[in-house]
């Protein structure tokens, strides 16, 4: 038995500019961080005592007796990747799915750690965040950006670069104390809205023409973010204040991004004190996140009654096996 613990991820910056599309020509970075809320994926090698020989729980359950017959894609195509068969697997999670998070490559680069793992191989960050960026861009053909499969693999606070086919993953350089007010003033609420990232993306058609300018706007504002975090003179309230630009420039990207009931919400949070904030992910609900001071916390959670509060802690592991218990499985045996 082999369990995987992944988590998730915020973009506070360049979001949108690591769709291929864009970043081949542009180039394009994010600025984001992994905190500690997770998803956990279980996986075996399921005992040979029934009519199936795949079982998958997840928001439903799964028995089927091919790998075929599958219907999640991810899972399908991934076990069909690495060659897995008469597997039980089941996810769990702190927060939705949809919710702007990057739940659905933290739980594909969570069961591909898991798989490699069942299967007595060893998978180094590089090789589950490349792996995951191929399962879910080109054998599930779902839209969207690179930026989620590398945070939930590496984990930490990162500025992610994007050039040609490549990327480099760099450490923002910031002291302790400094990570410690970050997190202090960053403030989570879940809207109670979820879609699918990969359909607001379609929509939104992010990378035509007459969004670059925006686009480049936001990467130009990685550059700025991460120079307020690593530089000690620098007022770090400013984070909050580029928050809020990068937000109405995201805003320009699409009419799904935001809604009227996120704009009224956003407001709200503006009125209370928020110096800025943003809607995680691709846009159309989730979580909205708010750069907050401490003396306008109380204001702001007021203003926020309606929404449900989620406390966090940022956290740099990344993906990682937390329980491996080998088998003696040979598949090579016939099945009855």
């Amino acid at each position: 038995m082999i369990i995987t613990k992944t988590p998730f991820r915020m973009s506070f910056f360049g979001g949108g500019t690591d769709i291929p599309e864009f970043f081949r020509e542009h180039g394009g970075a994010v600025l984001s961080t992994t905190f500690d809320k997770y998803c956990y994926v279980n996986v075996r090698h399921l005992p040979r005592f029934f009519d199936y020989t795949t079982e998958l729980s997840y928001s439903r359950i799964e028995r089927v007796k091919a790998v075929d017959e599958i219907e999640h894609p991810a899972v399908r195509n991934a076990m069909k990747m690495l060659d897995m068969h008469e597997i039980r697997l089941t996810y769990e999670a702190d927060l939705p799915a949809r919710s702007g998070l990057g739940t659905s490559s933290s739980f594909a680069v969570g069961m591909l750690n898991a798989f490699y793992a069942l299967k007595g191989k060893y998978a180094d960050k590089k090789k589950l965040s490349d792996d995951a960026i191929y399962l879910e861009r080109e054998l599930c053909r779902e839209a969207g950006g690179w930026q989620d499969q590398i945070a939930a693999s590496f984990g930490g606070l990162n500025r992610i670069n994007f050039v040609g086919d490549r990327y480099e993953v760099k450490p923002v350089i910031i002291s302790p104390e400094r990570k410690r007010q970050l997190n202090e003033n960053l403030m989570l609420f879940f809207t109670g809205f979820t879609r699918l990232s990969s359909e607001v993306q379609k929509t939104n058609h992010i990378t035509s023409g007459d969004k670059t300018a925006q686009l480049l706007e936001m990467y130009r504002l990685v550059d700025e973010a991460e120079h307020v975090l690593e530089d000690r003179h620098a007022d770090l309230d400013e984070f909050g204040r580029l928050l809020d630009v990068t937000w109405r420039l995201k805003r320009q990207t699409g009419s799904k991004v935001s809604t009227d009931s996120i704009d009224g919400i956003y407001q709200k949070g503006l009125e209370a004190g928020a110096l800025g904030g943003k809607l995680l992910g691709a846009g159309g609900g989730g979580f909205v996140l708010f750069y907050v001071t401490p003396e306008h916390r109380e204001a702001v959670m007021a203003a926020m009654k309606d929404l449900l509060y989620v406390p966090f802690s940022f956290e740099d592991g990344g993906t990682r096996v937390i329980y491996y218990a080998p088998e003696t499985y040979d598949l090579s045996l016939g099945r009855d």
